[in-house]
């Protein structure tokens, strides 16, 4: 494992649920996951847009994305940067859990990647073609081939599924999939608890360049467009302080047109390698950022590996919420018949208030 990998925990929320209207917290407690695209969130602070945009706002580094919605749940955040479907677990109440929620805008897209380890041979695995057969007449292990993805919930989920059923792989005979939180994905694979992932960059990178793993597919090559996190508000602080849900809105609309700047890449890179965001060296976050990306298996141009600003981004359209929902669906996480709840979960209102306050659309 490179130097400067190790995750440090924070505390999960536990009790009731809190009212939101009986705390008396001027500051805004955003919570974030330690990866590339928490940079809208990161930058927002760092660069001075939350103070700009008359904000307190404390950041919140969380293990993975069951805490996140843990502490959405328990009132122990007031938001997050997010996997769009814990928006519909919560509002769902998958796991009665229920908690009312708002999405106000979408903080990027695609950004993820496949990847596998060394002891699967790129060139009999290729893009993934040669797969089924490997497994099917090559698995020499005493358990199932064994993939990991960060939430049941998570777009990974959906996309590591879509992968698989393209390789003929749809056989829980054949595959296992598991849920890790993202930074220990790596420390995973290299002890051999598993044998490839689905997860968000720095993670993929984090393996590929101690020359554990090679990347046979990023998110885009499976689902091009595909929308990633989200800024998930938690209702009761959308109820209450709608003024500063907008702002909110607009501060980080702003930080993600400037990470979106070739000029400012390098700066990026910088903030997210402090140890308090991603605490992942400079290199590897630079390959994260795909300008090139080194895939273990040749260097790929992926200009751009990650999206995080324009008029196909960021607005928090019914179009993005369905492709999480049908993804969802198709796993048998959520009921069919559910369409109708979408509009009450992505706040296109919130958002056209915050462009209409003068945040870069």
């Amino acid at each position: 494992m490179p130097k400067g990998l190790d995750w440090h925990s924070s505390r999960c929320g536990s009790g009731m649920p809190a009212n939101p209207s009986l705390i008396e917290n001027p500051n805004i407690r955003l919570g974030f996951v330690p990866l590339s695209d928490c940079a809208p969130m990161a930058v927002a602070k760092e660069m001075g847009i939350f103070r700009k945009h008359h904000l307190k706002v404390r950041l919140s580094r969380e293990l993975g994305w069951a805490t996140v919605r843990d502490k959405i749940f328990y009132g122990d955040l007031d938001g997050a940067q997010c996997i769009s479907g814990i928006a519909f677990s919560l509002a769902m109440g998958a796991g009665n859990v229920r908690r009312k929620v708002a999405v106000p805008m979408v903080l990027n897209l695609h950004g993820n990647a496949i990847t596998l380890s060394m002891d699967l041979d790129p060139v009999l695995i290729g893009t993934g073609e040669g797969l089924l057969s490997y497994l099917t007449h090559s698995w020499k292990k005493d358990r199932p081939f064994t993939m990991a993805a960060p939430h049941r919930f998570s777009s990974h989920h959906i996309l590591l599924n879509t992968w698989l059923q393209r390789q003929g792989i749809t056989s829980p005979d054949l595959v296992e999939i598991i849920f890790l939180p993202p930074p220990l994905m790596p420390r995973h694979l290299k002890a051999g608890h598993i044998d490839g992932y689905c997860v968000g960059e720095p993670w993929n990178s984090a393996s590929i360049l101690t020359g554990e793993a090679w990347c046979p597919a990023v998110s885009a090559d499976i689902s091009h467009g595909h929308p990633e996190k989200v800024l998930l508000l938690d209702g009761g602080f959308t109820d209450s302080r709608r003024e500063d849900a907008v702002a909110l809105t607009a501060a980080l609309l702003e930080a993600c047109k400037l990470c979106d700047e070739p000029d400012f890449r390098s700066e990026m890179i910088q903030i997210l390698a402090r140890k308090e965001y991603t605490g992942a060296p400079v290199e590897v976050l630079a390959n994260s950022m795909g300008q090139p990306f080194n895939s273990g298996g040749g260097t790929k141009n992926m200009t751009p590996f990650h999206l995080f600003h324009g008029p196909q981004v960021n607005p928090p359209t019914l179009d993005k919420a369905s492709w999480t929902l049908a993804g969802l669906r198709s796993l048998g996480l959520v009921p069919k018949g559910t369409s109708a709840i979408l509009s009450e979960i992505y706040r296109n209102d919130l958002y056209e208030e915050a462009i209409a306050a003068g945040a870069p659309a």
